[in-house]
């Protein structure tokens, strides 16, 4: 498959196979290029129903622009790991922040997530995360707020008495376990209209019947969550038939 950036010819024909409602997969076939190259430009310019190829090609120049290596500003400089591709880096940093926001985040708060995953140390202050995504203090502190309501993110103070912004072994436990917490929530509200909609009612059979779907997820996925915990705390070494989890029957 060839590598580089598309061209702005590979984008009009990604436009042409949009319009005939062509799945991803037979585009990127198309252009011998891998599937989720054409999702992540897709996806990042605009989506299926609003995705130009002149409107990609120009915003893929103005990025490519932007990362240009800025100048250090002292301490708050966010450290580099010397021997990484940058340009692999920067493409890659897209690609995770676009299935982030797939899965429901918006924009900003992906894009927070995605600089805490590609750090080594796993955390920065809000000037830092500024700097490396050239937005305002404004925005990073939005942003935070959200990825604290759900468990995504947490802060500390460190020796300069700076908030910091961490995600560790534990958040995606904690996160998970939230999201079947807010299952719990609606499972007890559907019941709520059983009640008030009558019983023996269309309309309460449905609430009934997503208030017993949802009650078994939520239940699963706890159970699950618990059962993989220690996979969070296993070094990359190690195999994963050491962590002690076994499926159950």
């Amino acid at each position: 498959m060839p590598g580089g950036r598309l061209t702005q010819q590979e984008r009009q024909q990604i436009a042409l196979g949009l319009a005939d409602s062509l799945p991803y997969a037979e585009i990127a076939r198309r252009l011998n290029r891998p599937t989720s190259t054409i999702t992540r430009e897709v996806m990042r310019n605009g989506g299926p129903t609003a995705y130009r190829a002149d409107l990609a090609h120009r915003a893929t120049e103005r990025r490519a622009h932007r990362r240009r290596p800025a100048p250090s500003r002292g301490p708050e400089s966010v450290p580099q790991q010397a021997g990484r591709d940058a340009e692999a880096l920067a493409e890659y940093e897209e690609t995770l922040t676009t299935v982030l926001m797939g899965s429901g985040l918006n924009k900003m708060g992906a894009r927070v997530l995605t600089c805490l995953f590609t750090t080594d140390a796993g955390s920065l202050t809000a000037s830092q995360l500024a700097q490396r995504l050239q937005v305002s203090p404004a925005s990073i502190s939005k942003a935070i707020a959200f990825l604290e309501s759900q468990s995504l993110v947490r802060r500390e103070r460190d020796e300069r008495r700076r908030d910091r912004y961490l995600v560790d072994d534990e958040l995606f436990y904690q996160a998970t376990i939230a999201s079947a917490r807010a299952n719990d929530q609606l499972v007890e509200t559907a019941r709520q209209g059983v009640a008030i909609l009558g019983p023996h009612t269309p309309a309460a059979a449905r609430l009934e019947n997503i208030a017993r779907f949802l009650d078994f997820i939520s239940e699963s996925i706890t159970r699950a969550a618990e059962q993989a915990r220690e996979v969070l705390h296993t070094r990359p070494e190690t195999a994963p038939t050491d962590t002690g989890i076994r499926r159950q029957p």
